[in-house]
């Protein structure tokens, strides 16, 4: 959904409350009436562009941060939670909704949290047929919580960037062999000696902490292998940092723990090998083709377009871009987005998004402008990659990548050069998901819109066998 007036009225509050002010005092600093702050802080009136100017200069506050796209996850996540017929009674607008997610995003996200218990618990009522007597769970699944983890915290952790960025100027990572580079690494710091697996070793990395050996996969491409070995060095090398911020995450379980465990460990490990600075200048400079970038720093286009997505350092942001990677099924296997298009957490995506052709076109990088029933406009891409090892008997899983910006950003990206972006009709309609998309005219809809009644003409048949009204 698009965002008009800026209201952050608990951002200012922080950044009042972190110089110890008074109303005031902080008012008199940027130049505005005491009374105007406290509208501002309690979110009765938008902060005008002479007030933003203010906080800049007066206190180097990012002007593009205030406007980050956290409240705009957040916002998109409580709405799809309320478009749930269970709350058919109650139809917030938009401003009730910023004015939750801004000055209460606590009781926002334990909302959002009750929900999914909700549609678990339902899920597995309708699926019950011979299993009477099993009490199903309306806990949050450990994978949910992790995704959801990674999602509000903008997909960018700072400690342990940092640490991977410290190291990678120290070993001269993307300059040269990054096998070389870490393998000795490991050897030399950490007494872990690389070797290559057997024909017959299933396992793509395996580690032997009695003897000190790391066997990867013979069939293993250069990237994966690397990757793999820069993972294990984050198990060995940035343990202390990465415990520390599982502890602050707050699990509720230790299987959450876990699985949240190997995501910092992949984290760190695409922060090495794609080390923040030189990849974000890298970017800019080749407009974020994604061939080029991979052959630079010698990465799969998944890790790339991964890479990518964390881009969100205070002070030296990225273009804030979506990303996912979706399986053949149409299911969404990794998700984030900087951007205003919000995946959605439950059902498919949009049929008409063009990540499904990319299983029609492998090799080829697909372009397509589209628009959402918000009316924000964005360029996205979509490439199939083949996973696994090689091999006529191998297991060679498919997938769909997805990037893609809004249309203001496009021109720093090499793949909109020949496309036509100000006119209107090159853009495709698309939605989140047929469950809360308010287009009452797609061919394509799968299912009707929860929060829509439907009107059933018995006489007319059109490509649904329903009008929504």
């Amino acid at each position: 959904m698009a965002i008009g007036k800026l209201f952050i009225g608990r951002k200012v509050r922080e950044i009042r409350q972190a110089g110890h002010a008074t109303q005031a005092q902080f008012a008199d600093k940027i130049g505005i009436s005491t009374s105007y702050l406290n509208q501002i802080e309690n979110n009765q009136r938008p902060v005008s562009a002479s007030v933003l100017l203010a906080l800049a200069e007066k206190f180097g506050i990012d002007i593009t941060e205030l406007s980050s796209g956290q409240n705009d996850r957040l916002l998109s996540a409580l709405s799809e939670a309320l478009s749930d017929p269970l709350f058919e009674t109650y139809s917030p607008s938009l401003q009730e909704l910023k004015l939750v997610t801004q000055n209460a995003p606590g009781l926002a996200h334990a909302l959002i949290t009750c929900h999914q218990a909700y549609r678990r618990n339902s899920e597995q009522l309708v699926s019950y047929d011979d299993r009477f007597g099993a009490a199903p769970s309306n806990e949050t699944t450990s994978y949910d919580e992790v995704r959801d983890f990674f999602h509000f915290v903008d997909n960018y952790i700072h400690d342990i960037d940092i640490l991977a960025e410290s190291l990678a100027g120290q070993l001269k990572l993307g300059e040269g062999e990054n096998y070389a580079a870490l393998a000795g690494f490991l050897e030399s710091r950490h007494g872990v000696r690389v070797v290559r697996g057997d024909a017959g070793e299933e396992a793509i990395r395996r580690f032997d902490p009695a003897s000190r050996i790391l066997t990867l996969s013979r069939y293993a491409s250069a990237p994966t292998r690397d990757f793999q070995i820069a993972v294990q060095v984050a198990q060995l090398h940035a343990s202390d940092t990465i415990e520390q911020v599982l502890k602050q995450a707050g699990f509720r379980t230790e299987e959450a723990v876990e699985v949240c465990r190997i995501g910092l460990h992949n984290y760190f490990a695409g922060a090495l090998i794609l080390p923040y600075r030189s990849f974000h200048q890298a970017a800019r400079e080749l407009r974020h083709d994604i061939e080029l970038l991979a052959a630079r720093f010698g990465a799969s286009l998944e890790q790339v377009c991964h890479r990518l997505s964390t881009l969100q350092r205070p002070g030296l942001k990225g273009v804030p871009i979506f990303f996912a990677r979706i399986d053949r099924a149409g299911n969404i296997t990794k998700r984030h987005s900087a951007a205003r298009l919000q995946f959605a957490r439950f059902g498919a995506a949009c049929p008409l998004w063009n990540a499904h052709q990319a299983f029609e076109a492998p090799g080829r990088i697909i372009r397509q402008l589209a628009e959402t029933p918000d009316g924000v406009r964005y360029l996205c891409l979509a490439m199939q990659v083949n996973k696994g090892t090689l091999g006529f008997r191998a297991a060679q899983p498919r997938y769909a990548l997805a990037l893609g910006c809004e249309i203001s950003y496009a021109d720093q990206f090499v793949y909109a050069d020949d496309l036509d972006l100000s006119n209107r009709a090159a853009f495709d309609p698309i939605g989140i998901s047929c469950r809360i998309c308010e287009r009452v005219k797609c061919t394509s809809r799968a299912v009707p819109p929860l929060k829509r009644k439907l009107v059933v003409d018995h006489s007319v048949r059109n490509a649904t066998p329903y009008e929504i009204e």
